[in-house]
């Protein structure tokens, strides 16, 4: 009985040794930088973009060689320039936490294509004439889409469009649809594991 309990725990330790393994080798973690040009749709005020910055974790489940799932967890400063009207002259700065969702095609030359949902929760905000968390809904629902080349070595550049689905607005401020959504343009360098 000794015997037989060993050799089934001897069994056990191997085959979930080499399903981990098995696991673990379709499995791409990185990391993640690159700067932001935001700005918003359908605002009823003049804007203009602004620029920031993304930077964050990426991991990624491969299917097969070329298929994946990519998920990111980025740190994005967005937002626009406001020119005039009701809230005056300034940079209104957005900061999110985003979580993009991707599929992704990349292949044997490592040039990808990429697309999927993003969820951004809000960190903070910078408004001049409004209260600390005044402006913005705390979620930002978008779609995204882009493209890249990631070399053997991991060293990678992408280039993705992010459109807003969810509108940004949290606010009553007459003569002020808050109706507008944000849309991003990220530029990014990353390395792959």
């Amino acid at each position: 009985m000794k015997k037989l309990l060993f050799i089934l725990t001897c069994l056990i330790l191997i085959s979930t040794k080499g399903f981990s393994q098995g696991i673990l080798s379709r499995l791409e973690f990185g990391l993640k930088a690159g700067v932001n040009y935001s700005n918003f749709t359908n605002a009823s005020f003049p804007t203009d973009p602004l620029v920031g910055f993304h930077a964050g974790a990426t991991v990624a489940f491969k299917f097969t060689d070329n298929f994946l799932v990519q998920e990111e967890f980025l740190f994005s400063s967005q937002g626009a320039k406001i020119k005039g009207g009701s809230l005056g002259n300034q940079n209104l700065k957005l900061s999110y936490i985003s979580v993009p969702f991707l599929l992704k095609y990349r292949a044997n030359s490592g040039f990808y294509i990429e697309a999927g949902p993003q969820v951004g929760m809000k960190a903070k905000e910078d408004v001049s004439g409004l209260s600390a968390g005044d402006f913005a809904k705390k979620l930002d629902l978008a779609a995204a889409g882009g493209i890249g080349y990631q070399s053997k070595l991991g060293l990678g550049i992408g280039v993705r469009y992010v459109y807003g689905l969810s509108k940004v607005g949290n606010f009553n401020i007459s003569n002020i649809n808050n109706d507008f959504k944000n849309n991003n343009v990220q530029a990014s360098l990353f390395y792959v594991f």
